[in-house]
């Protein structure tokens, strides 16, 4: 069986460290999709879109490949955040968060334009965040940190710290479910460690 090239079609430094930390080396080709044209109310849904249109804008530059996309947002009380747009943003948001919960859901898509087949998931973390001051809230912004993330918080950093505990998978808060992506990789009828470097 010939293994396709594993091409990661984002910029997130955190999802391309995790698949290494897993010995997947991917070529990272970021989508220039433009997020702001998909709309939805349902956090599943809008990630599992987001994912699938951001794989799909590379397809033609990769004849044999296995393209993966992914997007996460944080879902609370109704509300669904991306990244925050500013800083000012980020501090009302964890001024809501603090001391509460939300739901973190991240889309994944695996295209395999060899067979051309497809296999669409979504997996979902419920985060519980710890109480914090304002001061806290501001030197966490200040960081820069939140501006890069869903949610406005990086499990793998400085937000590690105001993270009471998660229900469900760990690495899916960090962008990418490797449980998940094992699954797909075998529905899609290969072995993870086919692509192994």
């Amino acid at each position: 069986m010939v293994i396709p090239q594993f091409v990661l079609a984002s910029a997130s430094p955190a999802r391309r460290r995790l698949l290494q930390t897993v010995g997947i080396e991917p070529i990272v080709y970021p989508s220039d999709f433009d997020e702001s044209q998909i709309q939805h109310r349902d956090p599943a849904q809008l990630v599992k879109t987001l994912a699938q249109c951001k794989a799909e804008t590379v397809i033609s530059q990769f004849p044999s490949a296995l393209i993966m996309g992914c997007d996460s947002v944080l879902a609370m009380n109704g509300e669904i955040y991306g990244k925050p747009g500013d800083a000012e943003e980020a501090i009302a948001r964890w001024q809501r968060m603090q001391g509460n919960f939300g739901d973190l859901y991240t889309g994944h898509i695996l295209i395999d334009t060899t067979k051309n087949q497809s296999v669409v998931k979504c997996q979902v973390t419920r985060v519980y965040f710890a109480q914090m001051s304002d001061r806290a809230i501001l030197a966490y912004v200040a960081t820069g940190e939140p501006l890069k993330c869903a949610g406005a918080f990086a499990i793998e950093g400085f937000g590690s710290l105001f993270v009471e505990k998660i229900e469900g998978c760990h690495t899916n808060v960090i962008g990418l479910s490797l449980p998940l992506l094992r699954h797909m990789i075998t529905e899609l009828g290969y072995e993870v460690t086919d692509f192994w470097q």
